[in-house]
C-alpha cells in the first residue's frame, strides 16, 4: 500500500529523485493541458469574451487547476483523498454555463458555481456512503466507457483538430500523429528504467520537434502572451445568485462527483490503496473547496481528470510526488502566461497521438477491473453489455433525447453519466448491495 506523501517529504527526496519526479510531473501537465484549457476557451468563445478576458480566463484556469490538485493531494482530517489525481475543469459544465451566462449574465455563472461548491462540501459525507454502489462490476464498466468515449477525441486531434477543417487527415497530420505513437511504443517496449516511464513525454517532444522541422509549429501564442498575471477575485464582477442557475450547477456537480468516484476507484485499483467512505468524503470535500475557489477567482468547476489515470498506469509511477510537481508547474504557468503558452505550441496531431495511447490505457484499466467480475453470472454480462451500450451509444448520438426536457438531456447527453447510472441501478436490482473487494491483486 502506498505510504502517505506530503510536501515536506517531497522536498527531502534526493535531488535525482526530485528531478525525475519533476519530469514526470511535466508529463502529467502536458497530458491534461489541452483538456484544461478547452473549457475556458469554449465558454469564453461562447460568451464572446474579448482577447484580454480570454487571457485572464485561461491563465486563472491553469493556476486554479494547480491549487485544486494540491487540495486533493494534501491529506488532512478534513479534505484530500491522497491519490495521484490531477484536477481540471469539468467539460460537462461548458454548455450549462454558456446558457447561464447568456440568459442571466456572467455574475450568475460564478454565483451558481460558488453555491454548487458549497453543496458538494455539505453533502460529501452522505455521498461517500454509497461505496457499495461501486463494486468492480460498476467501476470497471464506467472506467472502460470513459476510455472508449475519449478515444474519438484523440482520433479527431490526430487528423488536425476539427473533422470539418480542409486539411483534416492530410499526410502531414497523420505522419506527426503516427510518429508520436511510434515513439511512445518504442520507448515503452524497449526503454529501461526512468526513460521508459516518460514514454508519453518523449513521444510528445519528438513529435513536436518533427513538426517544427516540417514548419507546423506556431509560436504566435508565446509572442502574444504577457509575462506575468496575478489572480484577481471577482475579476468579472460580483456574483449573483439565481435559483434556477444554482439548481442547474448542483446537477452538474453531482455528475462530476459520479465521474470523480470512478477516477478515485481506478487510481485506488492501480496504486493498491483501499478507497472507503473516509477517503471519498475527503476527496469530495477537496473538490467542493476547489469549486468554491473557482467561483471566487472566476474560473470553473473542477473534477478528477481521467486522462491522467492512463498516464499513471502507463508510467508505472504510482506515488503522488510527480503530481505535486505537476501542481506547482500549473500554478507557475498560471502566473506566467508567456511560459504557459509554450505548451500550446504542441500541434494537434501530436497531442492526438499521445492522447490515443493514454485514453486506450484508461479503457484497458477498466477491463482489468472487470476481470474480477463473475462472468458465469449472466446478469453481470447483461449489466456490462447494456451499460457500455448506453454509454457509447448515447455519447455518440445525444440528439436521441432532443425532445426531452433540458434537465433530462443534461444526463442523457453524457455517455459516461448514463453508463454510471445504468450500471449502478442494474447492479442493485440484480445483485443487491454486495461489494466485492476491489484491491485484490490482478
Amino acid at each position: 500500500m502506498e505510504s502517505k506523501v506530503n510536501t515536506k517529504e517531497v522536498n527531502n527526496q534526493p535531488e535525482t529523485e526530485n528531478g525525475k519526479a519533476a519530469v514526470l510531473g511535466l508529463q502529467h501537465l502536458l497530458a491534461m493541458y489541452a483538456g484544461a484549457v478547452a473549457v475556458p476557451l469554449l465558454i469564453g468563445t461562447g460568451l464572446n469574451f474579448n482577447s484580454e478576458q480570454m487571457t485572464y480566463l485561461i491563465s486563472i484556469d491553469i493556476f486554479m487547476c494547480g491549487i485544486a490538485t494540491l487540495l486533493q493531494l494534501t491529506v488532512n482530517r478534513f479534505f484530500g483523498i491522497g491519490l495521484p489525481v490531477v484536477l481540471g475543469c469539468a467539460i460537462q459544465a461548458v454548455a450549462p454555463l454558456i446558457m447561464i451566462g447568456s440568459d442571466k449574465g456572467v455574475g450568475a455563472i460564478y454565483g451558481s458555481i460558488i453555491a454548487s461548491g458549497i453543496f458538494v462540501v455539505l453533502v460529501s459525507g452522505i455521498f461517500s456512503k454509497i461505496k457499495k454502489l461501486f463494486p468492480p462490476l460498476v467501476t470497471g464498466t464506467v472506467i472502460t466507457v470513459i476510455g472508449l468515449t475519449l478515444i474519438p477525441v484523440a482520433v479527431e486531434k490526430m487528423g488536425g483538430g476539427l473533422a470539418t477543417a480542409t486539411n483534416f487527415g492530410d499526410g502531414t497530420n497523420l505522419l506527426l500523429a503516427f510518429v508520436t505513437i511510434g515513439l511512445i511504443i518504442v520507448v515503452q517496449v524497449w526503454g529501461r528504467g526512468f526513460f521508459k516511464s516518460i514514454a508519453v513525454l518523449v513521444g510528445l517532444i519528438g513529435g513536436t520537434v518533427l513538426a517544427a522541422v516540417l514548419g507546423q509549429v506556431n509560436l504566435t501564442p508565446v509572442g502574444e502572451a504577457t509575462w506575468f498575471h496575478f489572480p484577481q477575485p471577482f475579476y468579472f464582477g460580483k456574483p449573483t445568485f439565481d435559483i434556477s442557475s444554482i439548481v442547474l450547477m448542483i446537477i452538474i456537480s453531482i455528475v462530476s462527483m459520479v465521474e470523480s468516484t470512478g477516477v478515485y476507484f481506478a487510481l485506488g485499483d492501480i496504486t493498491g490503496k483501499q478507497i472507503g467512505e473516509k477517503e471519498l468524503k475527503k476527496g469530495y470535500r477537496a473538490e467542493g473547496l476547489a469549486v468554491i475557489l473557482g467561483g471566487i477567482f472566476n474560473t470553473f468547476p473542477y473534477t478528477g481528470f481521467s486522462q491522467n489515470v492512463g498516464l499513471v498506469q502507463l508510467s508505472g509511477i504510482k506515488t503522488r510526488r510527480p503530481i505535486y510537481y505537476s501542481a506547482f508547474f500549473l500554478i507557475a504557468l498560471g502566473l506566467l502566461p508567456k511560459v504557459g503558452a509554450v505548451a500550446q505550441i504542441i500541434p494537434e496531431p501530436v497531442l492526438g497521438g499521445g492522447m490515443l495511447v493514454m485514453f486506450g490505457m484508461v479503457a484497458v484499466q477498466g477491463m482489468r477491473m472487470l476481470s474480477k467480475v463473475d462472468y458465469n453470472n449472466d446478469k453481470n454480462l447483461l449489466i456490462i453489455a447494456i451499460s457500455i451500450g448506453f454509454g457509447l451509444g448515447f455519447n455518440m448520438l445525444p440528439t436521441l433525447f432532443q425532445q426531452m426536457p433540458e434537465t433530462v438531456r443534461m444526463f442523457t447527453g453524457n455517455g459516461i453519466v448514463m453508463s454510471s447510472l445504468t450500471a449502478i441501478i442494474l447492479n442493485v436490482l440484480f445483485n443487491g448491495l454486495k461489494n466485492e473487494d476491489r484491491t485484490e491483486p490482478l
